[in-house]
């Protein structure tokens, strides 16, 4: 069963290390690459403080964003910003999903997030938690993948292969990091498909888009392509 309250203290957590952090830099480094191809670390930077935003529309029952377009705007509007002005819009912007998520509610709802997609209320905190960690490590600031919280790790890597589970694209395919084991893609027709061993922090890299999946072993086949997230 979800913990929504847990999943609200990780996130604080998770969002307090992050702007320890991003407090370490200084106004240039904020317009420097992050590992995200594109983007600056102030993208990512203005994008956090707007998903926060987003979430709390979609606990409050509104569209997660006005239009695509919008969103895209928003982050280019926030992205050259100085540091300061990044790191209150992020501490303000966190203190509103925070109030959100801690106010009284059927958690057991069904909410809509973008393009139609739609979870249980009470995944929107992990999935708020899941922003926080991962663009922490887009920002290429010493913090990686392997510096995760182990439980984040374990919960993540569940929650991108139940993603992946059934998608026509994906091969089906058993990974393990030798201790547990989960499996994704579209169903096996005519034999197991492929099995991807390697540490949790390579599995989830190569889930989210974020390794290519080098340092993974691979039986019964090439490793497979991933769609886009």
């Amino acid at each position: 069963m979800i913990d929504h309250a847990h999943d609200l203290a990780s996130v604080r957590d998770a969002t307090e290390r992050l702007l320890t952090a991003v407090g370490t830099l200084d106004n240039a480094s904020v317009t420097e690459p992050s590992r995200l191809p594109g983007w600056s670390r102030g993208h990512v930077l203005a994008h956090l403080a707007r998903n926060a935003d987003a979430l709390v529309n979609v606990l409050e029952g509104r569209p997660m964003y006005v239009s695509g377009e919008t969103r895209d705007a928003d982050i280019e509007r926030d992205a050259p910003r100085a540091l300061d002005d990044q790191l209150a819009d992020l501490r303000e912007s966190a203190a509103r999903f925070q109030e959100t998520g801690e106010a009284p509610a059927d958690w057991s709802r069904t909410v809509e997030l973008r393009n139609g997609v739609t979870d249980s209320a009470s995944r929107v905190p992990f999935r708020r938690w899941a922003e926080v960690e991962l663009h922490h490590v887009d920002l290429g600031i010493g913090y990686e993948l392997e510096d995760l919280p182990a439980a984040f790790t374990e919960r993540e890597i569940d929650f991108l292969a139940d993603r992946f589970t059934g998608h026509p694209d994906v091969p089906s395919a058993r990974l393990t990091d030798g201790t547990r084991a989960w499996t994704t893609g579209r169903d096996a027709q005519g034999g197991p498909g492929v099995t991807v061993t390697g540490s949790p922090a390579d599995l989830l890299g190569w889930l989210a888009g974020r390794r290519t999946g080098a340092a993974l072993t691979v039986d019964g086949g090439p490793l497979p392509a991933l769609p886009p997230l």
